[in-house]
């Protein structure tokens, strides 16, 4: 893209469940993770850990599975202030099943994500003079891994976990606007679209119109695949994003076309 061609918006995206399935992944990790620290007496299903994020502040899976250990804990008549594992231990595990064994050699269930965009459909943003980025909670080697090995991707510019406190606080948003803004002069002050498929991703948006209000944000809502198995389910999600904020929700992300985020922009003129 040349950095002085005239820029409709910004476009920036959320990775797990967005750009990539992470229902056979993450959120099999977090079940794993429950259940082991439960001693196999709870295992949450799909359904249970949508429950806890739909609260909007358990973006981080590590938290989420701590989260759920305790609760279930706590149904049970015990104290969370005297668990019998640490929260190291608990992440420890975690990585074990998202990762591999092994922290450094990609093995875990991170190699069995099915990508839900192509390079082509962000060559498509490019040629509509949309820079883009990403923003997530997933660590730096984890956002790698999809972004430049699975999609291949040259130098994107992207804010992970280490980089910025977690959503929904928008720091790793500006972060990530900095950056394309360095990158191409004409984004500067340019409208934003932040795309994700959680509360918190949507939070982040409010919060981001908050603290920069001279500013345009529209926050976008994707339905990850593992929501759109039943139609009741799927209605109840598209709900939640949009009472969290969201302007539309798209069934895949692909559906975010240059055209779709002129009448976004547009309409928030």
């Amino acid at each position: 893209m040349d950095r002085n061609m005239t820029t409709t918006a910004i476009a920036v995206f959320d990775i797990d469940g967005v750009i990539r399935d992470v229902s056979g992944s993450y959120r099999r990790a977090i079940a794993d993770t429950v259940e082991h620290f439960t001693q196999t007496a709870y295992r949450p299903s799909s359904a249970d850990i949508d429950r806890l994020k739909s609260e909007g502040v358990w973006n981080n899976d590590w938290d989420a599975s701590f989260e759920l250990v305790c609760r279930y804990l706590e149904s049970q008549g015990q104290s969370r202030d005297r668990l019998s594992f640490d929260y190291e231990t608990l992440v420890a595990f975690f990585q074990s099943r998202y990762r591999g064994p092994d922290p450094n050699t990609m093995t875990g269930y991170i190699c069995q994500e099915p990508l839900l965009v192509n390079p082509a459909y962000l060559e498509s943003l490019t040629q509509g003079g949309i820079p883009w980025g990403f923003f997530s909670g997933a660590m730096r080697a984890e956002a790698a891994y999809v972004l430049e090995g699975a999609l291949g991707l040259a130098d994107p510019v992207v804010i992970a976990m280490e980089d910025a406190p977690g959503k929904p606080d928008p720091t790793g948003l500006f972060a990530t606007l900095k950056q394309l803004e360095a990158r191409y002069s004409s984004a500067e002050n340019a409208p934003v679209v932040y795309v994700g498929d959680t509360v918190a991703d949507l939070y982040t948006v409010n919060q981001a119109k908050e603290q920069q209000p001279n500013r345009t944000w529209i926050g976008v809502g994707v339905l990850p695949p593992h929501v759109q198995e039943s139609e009741e389910r799927k209605n109840a999600y598209i709900a939640s994003l949009k009472k969290a904020g969201a302007a539309i929700v798209l069934g895949n992300v692909k559906e975010l076309t240059p055209e779709l985020i002129g009448e976004l922009v547009r309409g928030k003129g």
